[in-house]
């Protein structure tokens, strides 16, 4: 059986109930896995309007910015940025929506494929990462693609995550070739 074609692309419009789904269909066990606390969770009509409001703004305006994740054409995860600040930095999280997938390698391929967007659009210096300790896969994840770990910590790191320890992942910008980076599409292997 031949691997995955993977690439990544931004989000449209066609992507954003894939997204909403994610959230809204998500077991609570599975929210609290990664971090996240049920009840503080968006309603799937806001993660619409948001998502929405995202396709209509200008790089330098955006308070998020995403990118989807496919393999053989399908989407099947997503990556995006928040606490953007345009031309330094932002925040990364990274999303694959089926469970059957996870924990096959494709994620290190997805955010090293998903870092050229980032960089190169929102003019940043430098990313960050901070998820859940306790949650192994996306800090094995950050750790291949090429994140150094920053620090280990407790703190409440966004509106729908309960306090909780986190690790601070970075990776810079500098020296950084979105041309070089810039692989929208590779062959899993």
């Amino acid at each position: 059986m031949e691997p995955p074609r993977l690439s990544v692309r931004e989000l449209q419009a066609s992507d954003i109930a894939y997204i909403a789904d994610y959230w809204a269909q998500a077991s609570p066990d599975y929210l609290r896995g990664m971090g996240a606390d049920p009840e503080k969770l968006p309603s799937r009509e806001q993660f619409t309007a948001m998502l929405s409001e995202q396709l209509t703004q200008p790089y330098e305006a955006k308070k998020s910015y995403c990118t989807i994740w496919e393999a053989d054409g399908q989407p099947i995860g997503h990556c995006n940025v928040n606490k953007i600040e345009f031309g330094d930095s932002a925040y990364m999280h990274l999303h694959l929506w089926d469970k059957s997938i996870r924990q096959q390698g494709m994620g290190v391929e997805f955010v090293k494929m998903s870092l050229s967007y980032f960089f190169k659009n929102l003019q940043l210096k430098r990313l960050f990462c901070e998820p859940y300790a306790l949650n192994p896969a996306p800090n094995k994840t950050l750790e291949k693609a090429g994140f150094e770990l920053v620090k280990e910590y407790v703190t409440t790191p966004g509106p729908i995550n309960f306090e909780q320890p986190v690790r601070l992942w970075e990776i810079s910008g500098v020296g950084f070739d979105p041309h070089v980076s810039d692989t929208s599409e590779v062959s899993d292997t």
